[in-house]
């Protein structure tokens, strides 16, 4: 049988994010959001500290993180990097424009790089249907992409 590596982590970084909201439970949302930006995840450890801090039950805070897309449990790359594929973006190419960044990245969507650079996603849409296909890498959107065009915003994203 093999044995579970158990793994510490650092939670200092949580009391400061729950102090700035004054330990609100109407906060929550706003907590979860700032622990992901500090973490750029949400780790197991930082939401059960947050149920305690807050005297809400866990389910409650990890179904809030569940709930959210835009929240995640499992780490992300320093680079986000958003495909989206509404209805307006995939009738325009988005499919392509997909498959690109998949194949530069050599990740599938919802995946991370293995060097933490990069994780890509797929939205339903991001309210830029005239400029579709639209990617949006770090809340910068790039709009009329193409496979051609993918390579010089990543390009440009590590220069």
């Amino acid at each position: 049988m093999k044995k579970k590596e158990q793994t510490t982590f650092d939670i200092s970084g949580v009391d400061p994010i729950i102090d700035k909201y004054n330990s609100q439970q109407g906060s929550l949302i706003s907590i979860l959001q700032d622990i992901q930006e500090e973490y750029r995840y949400l780790p197991r450890e930082a939401l059960e500290h947050t149920a305690r801090r807050l005297g809400i039950p866990r389910t409650q805070v990890f179904g809030v993180a569940t709930f959210f897309k835009a929240l995640s449990l499992k780490p992300r790359g320093r680079q986000l990097v958003h495909v989206c594929m509404g209805t307006a973006c995939h009738v325009r190419g988005s499919q392509n424009v997909l498959e690109e960044v998949e194949r530069r990245l050599a990740v599938k969507a919802g995946d991370t790089t293995p060097d933490g650079e990069y994780t890509l996603e797929t939205v339903n849409c991001v309210g830029a249907c005239a400029l579709g296909p639209v990617v949006v890498m770090n809340e910068e959107y790039h709009g009329q992409m193409g496979p051609l065009k993918v390579e010089k915003i990543l390009k440009k994203k590590r220069d």
